[in-house]
């Protein structure tokens, strides 16, 4: 179990040199490997410790370098992976909630589905896109807007804005930051910096739901 962990923490933190090894091995194929990789990370709530931001500011910086793998396909590519997961994400969540709040189970309760859905119907919005940007949360965000029955126009139209920005952000920060020295050199302290301010709105937002509690 540790081992495995360890496994994935390095692959986060090293994304670059994993990235490489990958792109020497399978070349032209990489693109199928990150698809593979995105798509799971945002359409399966199992797998939410893949690398997302970290794996694609790594494919920006190696972009930058290589004609292996260019920045417009891994714009096209990145951006269908996220779309289907997404969608796979909200409609596993709208077929299968219902079904389990109808089990009338102890800790599952209709009226949470009820105060979900309006949740959803007035921040889904505005959830769905700062969510694309934290790592985790983006998973569960679909997958909680389909149980919560957010009309699926609504939810297409902010998680296409949220994917479009985050896709952009970190691919192209990734290419236009590939060939500084610093980053070559720091890449796990700057792959660090990126996860810590991506969880900033999610701490700040805990942190501040304790201390309202606290206060009544």
């Amino acid at each position: 179990m540790m081992q495995t962990i360890h496994h994935w923490i390095d692959l986060i933190l090293h994304a670059d040199t994993s990235l490489q090894m990958l792109v020497n091995n399978y070349q032209g194929w990489t693109y199928l490997i990150l698809f593979t990789i995105i798509f799971c990370e945002t359409g399966l709530v199992v797998t939410p410790f893949l690398p997302g931001d970290s794996l694609l500011f790594a494919a920006g910086t190696i972009a930058s370098g290589l004609n292996v793998l260019n920045i417009y396909s891994l714009l096209l590519f990145m951006f269908i992976a996220v779309f289907l997961g997404d969608n796979s994400n909200y409609f596993i969540g709208r077929y299968i909630g219902p079904k389990i709040f109808n089990l009338n189970l102890r800790f599952v309760r209709k009226d949470y589905l009820i105060k979900t859905h309006s949740f959803y119907e007035k921040y889904g919005g505005r959830v769905l896109v700062m969510a694309r940007f934290m790592p985790i949360i983006r998973t569960f965000a679909p997958f909680v807007a389909g149980i919560g029955s957010m009309r699926y126009t609504r939810f297409l139209s902010f998680s296409l804005l949220g994917n479009l920005l985050w896709i952009n952000v970190c691919l192209w920060a990734g290419y236009l930051l590939g060939s500084n020295e610093f980053v070559k050199t720091h890449f796990t302290a700057v792959t660090l910096a990126i996860i810590v301010v991506s969880l900033m709105p999610a701490l700040f937002g805990a942190l501040k739901g304790f201390l309202n509690r606290q206060r009544s």
